[in-house]
């Protein structure tokens, strides 16, 4: 999947957004896109990032019950 950053955009903000998840997916993205953390923390505005293909598997996230 091909996305455009935007202004202030972080790698992991990226895959939050398009892909609802960070976790692993951010690694993957790195390989796939070699030289982008030489950039910094924010990702050029307007510089296409390839993010890794979406997991057939929803993600789920572990909660915590205050009451239990």
């Amino acid at each position: 999947m091909l996305v455009r950053a935007q202004q202030y955009d972080t790698l992991d903000l990226l895959c939050w957004r398009h892909l609802g998840a960070s976790a692993s997916v951010v690694e993957a993205a790195l390989e796939l896109n070699p030289g982008l953390a030489e950039s910094g923390p924010f990702i050029p505005h307007g510089q296409l990032v390839t993010l890794p293909a979406p997991s057939a598997t929803p993600a789920t996230r572990q909660t915590i019950n205050l009451w239990d």
